[in-house]
């Protein structure tokens, strides 16, 4: 057992650990959730640091990153296109779009994967934000106005 103060992440434990774990780890399992490695313990928990050698966590943990990479390089390419659903799956990962001109085809997918590629080598860390629903209702009334042509 271990205590640690208010505002202790996952990350802050694999620290005091040692840091190769702290290299190594890619999330944690709090009471058997699989969580962001950075966000803070709310209470009292139980934790299991992820790491690659924990094949099936990090698989399914790479493929929901790479989900968010596909979206992304989508909308750099084909600005407008609507992001609808995409989770990872057992066998990849996917989403749903409603592009804005034209559907997608065949031709399309070269261009896709180098801009995942240059996304991924952009080497931004993937950050979770919590946001109330009232800033999300406003983070989408404001790109709408923004969206629409003027005059």
């Amino acid at each position: 057992m271990r205590e640690v103060e208010e505002g202790t992440t996952p990350a802050d434990v694999a620290a005091a650990i040692g840091p190769g774990l702290a290299k190594a780890a890619l999330a944690a399992r709090v009471n058997g959730e699989v969580r962001d490695i950075m966000r803070p313990f709310e209470e009292d928990a139980e934790l299991a640091l992820i790491t690659a050698r924990d094949e099936a966590d990090a698989l399914e943990l790479v493929r929901h990153d790479y989900a968010h990479v596909l979206a992304e390089a989508v909308q750099n390419l084909f600005p407008g296109t609507q992001i609808t659903f995409g989770p990872a799956t057992e066998d990849g990962f996917y989403y749903d779009f409603a592009p804005k001109d034209r559907p997608f085809t065949e031709e399309d997918l070269p261009a896709i994967e180098e801009e995942m590629r240059r996304v991924i080598a952009r080497d931004e860390p993937l950050i979770r934000e919590v946001w109330t629903r009232d800033r999300v209702r406003q983070f989408f009334l404001d790109g709408a106005r923004r969206s629409r042509p003027s005059g």
